[in-house]
């Protein structure tokens, strides 16, 4: 599966995984570098108190999409897979700001 991501990318993997279908079309492999990159976009754009600004929070749900969207995650399923990233990423948002 994804063996080789942090903790950090590997939550974001399940964020994205949760799908049956995207798994089916994209693979494991496929996903966890999903993972990386949504993982890598929002911590670059993650700012203190972000979680309570929305023209942040929209850019990182317009970066989710954008990645989602190259690598063929299902279109149908990119709504959910975007929410589940950025409720991740609140999870850990004190992680992502240091």
């Amino acid at each position: 599966m994804a063996g080789n991501l942090t903790d950090d990318e590997l939550a974001f993997y399940d964020a994205l995984a949760n799908n049956e279908s995207a798994r089916e079309v994209l693979g494991d492999k496929q996903l966890a570098v999903i993972a990386i990159e949504v993982f890598r976009s929002i911590k670059g754009n993650a700012t203190i108190d972000w979680t309570l600004k929305e023209s942040v929070r929209a850019r990182l749900r317009r970066d989710v999409k954008r990645i989602l969207n190259r690598y063929g995650y299902p279109p149908d399923q990119q709504l959910i897979a975007t929410e589940n990233v950025l409720k991740q990423a609140e999870l850990i948002a004190d992680e992502l700001t240091k």
